[in-house]
């Protein structure tokens, strides 16, 4: 199976790779993205830890529908949300490269 080699040398990787998923994760947590909908007329900040730092609305849509308001509100902040996960896959997709034997695709932390 594994030589005393291999195994010391799958160690040191994994103790790499567990310093590079921390400072991911780090990067992750401070990160921000927004989320928009209606081309930009409604715009939600959101913080790599799914918290929403603010909430833009254009002022013309204010004298409008409050159903469309609430979709298009919906919209944006799922739009960031989908960000932050694609963000999260990459990230964390990029620490995994390279480790024989970690099936593609698998996710971290275990």
């Amino acid at each position: 199976m594994f030589n005393k080699g291999q195994l010391a040398g799958l160690m040191k990787q994994a103790t790499a790779m567990q310093e590079n998923m921390k400072k991911a994760q780090e990067e992750l947590a401070n990160s921000e993205v927004i989320g928009t909908s209606g081309s930009g007329l409604v715009k939600i900040t959101m913080t790599g830890k799914h918290s929403v730092k603010r909430i833009e609305i254009d002022p013309s849509l204010l004298a409008d529908d409050k159903d469309m308001l609430e979709d298009m509100l919906t919209v944006a902040f799922n739009d960031a949300a989908k960000q932050l996960a694609d963000n999260s896959d990459a990230k964390m997709g990029s620490v995994s490269k390279g480790m024989p034997g970690l099936p593609g695709g698998m996710k971290f932390p275990f």
